[in-house]
């Protein structure tokens, strides 16, 4: 199936899951949320298994999973090889950064060679606009968000990153930009829980991102 560079209507979205325990119905509300967004959440076997033959169709993926081994075989190591054969976007959500630790794959598509990682549950994080000029964070001013945080190595120069902050217990780019073959890649490490996700900036970035992903910005 071909998938439509600027396709018409909502923006389809694919919300992959998977062990990582998170609070489901404020998960859901906060892409019910985004009107232009028709989103489908589902855990990563089903996504993988296809049954509707219906994967390529998505407009968008957000990532918010966060499983350890990749399978060397099987659907979820084809739906994974697949990513980026098309313009599809990818967005890849806070603890789905840190998925597949052991994957050259993921640390390609994150642009995250190290991914040894510490975290920090209900860190208030001033988050500063880095880029300004972006379709991501145009005309947004900095904000403060109560979130987990993550102290890690940062993406490399083929990122373009959008947010940062100077808290001590994360790493300094909070969202970056980047290509994976053929697919526009958003990554944002915020987003833990309601406490991120009912903020209205972090809202506006993460369906900003959506949208920059899936071509529709």
């Amino acid at each position: 199936m071909t998938h439509a560079t600027q396709p018409q209507g909502k923006i389809k979205v694919a919300v992959i899951t998977g062990s990582h325990p998170f609070d489901v119905p404020n998960f859901h509300a906060l892409f019910r949320a985004i009107p232009d967004i028709d989103a489908y959440p589902q855990d990563l076997e089903n996504f993988a298994a296809d049954w509707g033959e219906i994967r390529n169709g998505y407009d968008a993926l957000v990532f918010f999973n966060m499983h350890g081994e990749l399978p060397a075989e099987g659907p979820i190591a084809t739906a994974i090889a697949e990513l980026g054969e098309t313009s599809q976007g990818i967005v890849v959500l806070h603890h789905a950064i840190l998925a597949f630790p052991k994957s050259p794959q993921w640390s390609e598509l994150v642009g995250l060679n190290d991914r040894s990682f510490e975290y920090f549950i209900g860190e208030s994080v001033h988050i500063e606009v880095a880029n300004p000029d972006h379709a991501i964070t145009q005309g947004m001013t900095d904000w403060d968000l109560l979130d987990e945080t993550y102290t890690m190595a940062d993406p490399g120069a083929d990122s373009q990153i959008l947010l940062t902050t100077h808290h001590p217990r994360s790493m300094h780019a909070i969202a970056w930009t980047r290509k994976y073959r053929s697919a526009r890649v958003f990554c944002y490490q915020s987003g833990h829980d309601k406490l991120a996700w009912l903020h209205p900036q972090f809202r506006e970035v993460l369906a900003r991102g959506i949208r920059w992903s899936a071509r529709r910005i």
